[in-house]
Formats: C-alpha cells, sequence, structure tokens
C-alpha cells in the first residue's frame, strides 16, 4: 500500500477554559492519500475547524503526531516549517473576513510569493498572478479591484487563488462554499474539483453538508465532540 501524504496518530488539541481542559480534537487517526479527498463533516463545535488548522500548524498540536509523507512535522523548527507552509495551504470559510480590504486583488494573490519569495522577478509574478486569476475563473480586469467592490463566489476565487499561489500539494477546505449562495455553491465546488484532476491536490474538505461532502469525498469521517 502507498505511503498516505498525510497521516495523523493520537492528535491532541486541548483548549484551557476555566472549567477546565476543552478537548477540541481528540485522539484523531486519520490517513489522506495523494490525490484524493477526505470529507470531514460533522455539527458546528465538534472540532473539524480545529483539526484542519491543528494538521497544517495553524494552531499547535497538544499532543500526537502529524506525517507528511512519512515524516512528523511537529518535529520541524521554524525554518522547515516555513518550507513545508508553501506545500500545505488553507482555503477559509468566510471569503471576506479572511482577504486584506486595503489590499487588491493582485496584491493578495501575489503575498504568499512575496513572503516565500518563490519569485522575485515583477514580470514573472505579474505573469503568475494573470495565470491563478484565470485559472480559478476571475477576469484579469478585476486586479485592481478591492474585495468589498466583489461577491462572495468571487472573493471565495480569490482565496483559492491565493491557497494555489505556492504551488501547494495538500490544501485543507474549511466549509469553503457554507458562506455562498446555493446557486453559487455548485461552481465552487466543481471548479475545486477540476483543479484537483488537473494538479492533482489532496484536499481535507471541512463542512456540515452532508450532501456536499458525498459529492466532492474519497472517503469520509465524521467528527463528534473532538
Amino acid at each position: 500500500m502507498n505511503m498516505p501524504l498525510i497521516e495523523t496518530k493520537n492528535l491532541k488539541k486541548y483548549f484551557k477554559t476555566t472549567q477546565g481542559d476543552l478537548h477540541a480534537v481528540d485522539n484523531v487517526n486519520l490517513t489522506i492519500q495523494r490525490g484524493q479527498t477526505l470529507g470531514v463533516v460533522g455539527e458546528s463545535g465538534c472540532g473539524k475547524t480545529t483539526l484542519g488548522r491543528t494538521i497544517i500548524r495553524l494552531t499547535e498540536a497538544t499532543d500526537g503526531e502529524i506525517l507528511y509523507e512519512g515524516k512528523n512535522i511537529l518535529n520541524y523548527n521554524f525554518k522547515e516549517m516555513r518550507e513545508m507552509r508553501k506545500k500545505m495551504q488553507i482555503i477559509f470559510q468566510d471569503p471576506y473576513a479572511s482577504l486584506n480590504p486595503r489590499m487588491t486583488v493582485g496584491e493578495i494573490i501575489a503575498e504568499p510569493i512575496k513572503v516565500c519569495k518563490t519569485i522575485t522577478n515583477k514580470n514573472e509574478l505579474e505573469d503568475k498572478i494573470n495565470e491563478l486569476m484565470e485559472v480559478v475563473g476571475l477576469a484579469n480586469r478585476l486586479i485592481n479591484s478591492y474585495p468589498h467592490e466583489l461577491d462572495g463566489g468571487r472573493r471565495q476565487r480569490i482565496g483559492i487563488a491565493r491557497a494555489l499561489a505556492l504551488d501547494p500539494t495538500f490544501i485543507v477546505a474549511d466549509e469553503p462554499v457554507s458562506a455562498l449562495d446555493v446557486s453559487i455553491q455548485a461552481q465552487i465546488l466543481n471548479l475545486l474539483m477540476d483543479l484537483q484532476e488537473e494538479r492533482g491536490f489532496t484536499y481535507m474538505f471541512i463542512t456540515h453538508d452532508l450532501s456536499v461532502v458525498k459529492h466532492i469525498s474519497d472517503e469520509i469521517m465524521v467528527m463528534y465532540l473532538g
């Protein structure tokens, strides 16, 4: 059997409260094969978003292991993790709150590239931004627009383009369509599936909607109280 791209072993994330520890993620074991989608479904507050954020180390784990191609990334130092972040990205639930309102579409998409310095030539960077906008279905004329000038579907496409900017292999999609109109949801789901087919992405798709998770997932995991 092939080595999974992502694996967790007894993963825990506890938060301190005045009543004691809140077990947001409690001894979670999972595997995600390269190029596949694991759907994580559960009611609000069950810990699914915390699980996704913990796997890519936006939130630090309390205990356990997170393996990327067999290597425990919890042992990585800052420099090693900075390199790993190029391979692991996230699409956030709220396409408005996750975008800087003072930045244009082009600036938002370019930000991770500039931070990680994967492209330093100005013309090459402009070409990359235009390519990413085309890939996610955004018209080039929107490059100097601001998030508040766009509808929810276009904002989420910006978030997807930003997640793709560093050419990752693993993407956590945290309820990426729940804040969108029903008419737009299918477009975004189809875009994500098309991108996976074209580029071989591995997804963890987080949702509370069973009909959505059945539509996009190869395997489904149900979370309840961590």
